[in-house]
């Protein structure tokens, strides 16, 4: 697990790294902070050409549909840096590649994973490793120069990751919403994600189905007051309804922009500005419709020893994530913000390509004061 944390940090920090499996060894790059000069140091360190990895999504933005969930495109000689990370995240690239191989090698597979762990452009910078290169790439991870993984550990940290979240610290902190609030902070095994549970009111108080909240961050709603999202009025008005209820839970989760980071967030929303919906921008990136996996959300729960909830959601995703994770839903009540002009789009969206329950909300006009209507769906 240790090696697979360690990459993924080097990735983030513009470092290749080795990734080993039962076909041979390959070297990863992230996208991000790719030049010339890197692009060239690969291709010579592998002894081979580069690829560019990327998803379905992206390569169905191109042009390119293919049946697999990512393929490859080669990369020549005389392809620019600039051209590659067209290729990987512009929406409209100044030239597009005419085909891509579909056979998803696992070393390819798991590039893409630690990019996604790493809160990066799901997208990667392979070159396999030719036998002439094999002895003085060893050397270099001899020497603690570059970090080797094989595709098994990747694979293993991707399943078992939520499992070694820790409970890291906790403390009282009164809110204006519900001032009896002991926030109890989680961290995750890799170091990159806290996650923290807003433990309201008694638990020896509270109600036979907890109220729970399942809040994904949003730095841009909850803190900034965005306009362009419901966030920050959601996040308020669940503690409020869980004060309300006798206590309850609320799990702020760091899964900012639906699981795919800030950094990504905010390219996102350049992309919206140019005309798209939140989940075509998302699939410009590279990204399915939603990226979060609530297993951390499970695996909090387990450890406040919490079995039966009522849920704060207009999500369908959410009940069925936490039913098949074992949780009793036995209620579920909608929570909305306002609608305002700015978030009319995303709200529409949410709402005809996820199946988000917000008739209630698009059903009103802009800036309408209505934020929870307590009733079970």
């Amino acid at each position: 697990m240790r090696q697979v944390e360690r990459s993924i940090f080097d990735l983030r920090r513009g470092l290749p790294v080795l990734v080993r499996g039962d076909a041979g060894d390959t070297l990863v790059a992230p996208v991000e902070g790719l030049d010339d000069a890197a692009l060239a140091r690969l291709s010579t360190a592998g002894g081979n050409a580069c690829r560019l990895v990327l998803t379905r999504h992206r390569l169905e933005r191109l042009g390119l549909a293919i049946s697999a969930c990512a393929a490859s495109l080669p990369i020549a000689a005389g392809d620019r840096a600039a051209t590659i990370v067209d290729w990987a995240c512009a929406r409209t690239p100044q030239t597009r590649p005419e085909h891509a191989t579909q056979a998803m090698a696992a070393n390819d597979e798991a590039a893409l994973t630690l990019m996604r762990r790493g809160l990066l452009i799901p997208a990667a910078v392979v070159a396999n490793v030719a036998a002439e290169q094999a002895a003085p790439l060893r050397a270099r991870v001899d020497a603690g120069d570059l970090l080797a993984v094989k595709t098994d550990a990747i694979s293993a940290y991707e399943q078992t990751a939520p499992r070694f979240l820790k409970r890291i610290s906790a403390a009282d902190v009164p809110l204006t919403e519900s001032e009896q609030t002991r926030f109890v902070l989680f961290r995750e095994a890799d170091g990159l994600r806290e996650h923290v549970a807003l433990v309201i009111g008694e638990p020896q108080h509270w109600s036979d189905a907890v109220p729970i909240r399942m809040h994904s961050a949003c730095l841009t709603g909850d803190l900034f007051g965005s306009l362009r999202c419901d966030c920050g009025e959601q996040l308020r008005s669940s503690v409020a309804t869980i004060a309300q209820r006798g206590g309850g839970v609320l799990l702020y989760l760091a899964q900012e922009g639906r699981g795919i980071g800030l950094a990504n967030k905010l390219r996102a929303y350049s992309l919206q500005d140019g005309g798209l919906d939140t989940m075509d921008a998302d699939h410009v990136l590279g990204f399915g419709d939603d990226e979060r996996d609530y297993n951390v959300a499970l695996e909090m729960l387990a450890q406040l020893e919490i079995r039966r909830v009522e849920l704060l959601t207009n999500n369908p995703a959410k009940i069925r994530a936490l039913s098949q994770g074992g949780i009793t839903v036995v209620q579920r009540s909608g929570i909305y913000g306002r609608l305002t002009t700015q978030n009319r789009r995303y709200l529409t969206a949410k709402a005809t390509r996820a199946g988000h329950w917000l008739d209630n909300v698009l059903g009103t006009a802009p800036d309408d004061d209505l934020i929870n209507d307590g009733e079970p769906g």
